[in-house]
């Protein structure tokens, strides 16, 4: 079974491609969903979570409240890091079980959808690395326009990940989303065709 990391900076378009490539039947494990999942009501995730913020990171529902979690970790890399701590190992555990079903299925590829790749060290875990890349412009709009932020919050997300020429460098694949969606969905289809392809030669 081939293991794809695929991975970009926020708003550069990882998010259309997995879809895409669901879309055409491959398997994708989406660490944001899984990231979710890790912290449903009940959870031990949860609960580390609360001792470590306080209530007022619930809603009423006693769901997280991302939006406040984000706030109180907005420029404040220890209580980033805290909250990676308790978050990023039940993300692994969720994954690898999600992978080895997977493979217990006889798929011939898979997909990790992860935006702190290289951040986590994940990349050498994977056969192969894509990147997907926007211009910087192009990436702050989307993240206003998209997700609510102002473009200081805007500013400081992008800033936290690793510049996106290093990860251009370490990547066997770069999808460039620049032109549109049109424009984004050919050229990864010509990937995944690639993908197969190398599937099959082994």
């Amino acid at each position: 079974m081939v293991v794809v990391g695929l991975t970009g900076n926020v708003a550069a378009g990882k998010s259309t491609v997995a879809e895409l490539w669901r879309d055409a039947g491959v398997p994708v494990a989406s660490a944001d969903r899984l990231a979710r999942t890790a912290v449903e009501p009940g959870s031990d995730a949860l609960a580390k979570i609360v001792d470590l913020f306080g209530t007022a990171v619930l809603n009423e529902d006693g769901s997280l409240d991302r939006a406040a979690v984000r706030r109180l970790v907005f420029r404040d890399e220890e209580a980033l890091r805290s909250l990676e701590a308790i978050v990023h190992p039940e993300v692994r555990r969720l994954r690898d079980e999600w992978t080895e079903d997977r493979r217990a299925e006889g798929a011939p590829l898979v997909v990790w959808e992860i935006p702190l790749l290289f951040e986590t060290g994940i990349e050498a875990e994977v056969d192969v690395v894509i990147v997907v890349d926007a211009p910087p412009d192009v990436r702050r709009r989307r993240i206003v326009e998209t997700r609510g932020m102002t473009r200081e919050e805007a500013e400081a997300v992008m800033a936290a990940q690793q510049p996106a020429e290093a990860k251009r460098q370490k990547a066997d694949i770069v999808l460039t989303n620049g032109e549109g969606r049109a424009e984004l969905a050919a050229a990864a289809a010509e990937v995944l065709r690639g993908l197969r392809s190398r599937r099959a030669r082994r």
